[in-house]
């Protein structure tokens, strides 16, 4: 709930990969799969903060050093992020990573939201847009099969406004396989807002702007009551909904996909922004 996840975030087939020629092999806690890094990630371990200097709106930076072979993953990687909240009611997420070696990277934020308030009812009335005209279908253990497939016509179409709930239980594979929506969007990336969630209710919009090439849609399906949260609520099933910006699961393992590798020397950066208002 609300951590960084890496270094890969989402799943890794079989928590195997190669780069020029060389299988690394990762920790599995996905069945046969590696998810979010494995069971020691990034969301798992304790990171420093500080807070910058001089910035026009207050901002805390976190910072982490994940060594060479952490997880399975080769280099040693340093990584930063700055989370600054502007005048425009907008949490702004700013991460850079380097690693001294050749190695893959997936970062993101694993925030749920439920804008009735924490704990209160589901998320299946919430409205939702995704700008987005294709996802990337999924086998029986959530690995992309590598198909890119086009929303149209499909429960999975969010390019304009629909409830969460309105379509969840129709007779759809990848609804069956997911028990529910919990799938890669691959973003158009032609217009300002790349997702939004809306309630009726409170009037509470949430906007999320990025740059990286797909959002991670996922509505709790998989939510129990287990986790105690805000006021000693549980976290109950489909009680909170993530749109976790990325790249594609298991990219290493699919050529076509877009490349998440970064070669020494290189700096990755990307930001992704919550805009929240009241309309």
């Amino acid at each position: 709930f609300g951590s960084v996840v890496g270094r890969y975030a989402n799943r890794i087939a079989k928590g195997k990969f190669s780069l020029d020629g060389t299988e690394y092999s990762l920790t599995l806690n996905n069945g046969l799969n590696t998810l979010h890094g494995g069971p020691g990630g990034w969301h798992s371990v304790v990171w420093d903060a500080e807070i910058p200097e001089k910035t026009e709106f207050p901002a805390v930076k976190f910072t982490y050093k994940s060594p060479d072979m952490e997880e399975g993953y080769p280099g040693n990687m340093d990584v930063e992020v700055t989370y600054t909240w502007n005048d425009n009611n907008e949490i702004v997420m700013d991460y850079k990573c380097t690693s001294d070696r050749k190695t893959v990277l997936n970062i993101t934020n694993h925030a749920y939201f439920n804008l009735h308030g924490a704990g209160i009812l589901d998320i299946l009335d919430h409205r939702l847009t995704i700008n987005a005209s294709a996802f990337t279908p999924v086998d029986s253990t959530l690995i992309p099969t590598g198909e890119l497939r086009p929303v149209t016509g499909t429960p999975f179409d969010f390019t304009t406004s629909h409830e969460v709930g309105e379509r969840i239980n129709e007779d759809y594979d990848q609804l069956k396989l997911g028990r529910g929506y919990d799938h890669n969007y691959i973003l158009d990336n032609n217009q300002e807002v790349d997702a939004s969630v809306y309630d009726l209710v409170t009037g509470r919009l949430l906007e999320v702007i990025t740059d990286q090439p797909a959002i991670q849609f996922y509505c709790g399906n998989f939510l129990n009551g287990s986790l105690i949260g805000h006021g000693g609520k549980p976290y109950n099933y489909r009680s909170g909904l993530c749109l976790e910006t990325q790249h594609y699961p298991d990219s290493p393992n699919h050529p076509d996909f877009p490349s998440t590798v970064l070669n020494p020397g290189d700096t990755f950066t990307s930001r992704t922004v919550y805009r929240f208002s009241v309309k």
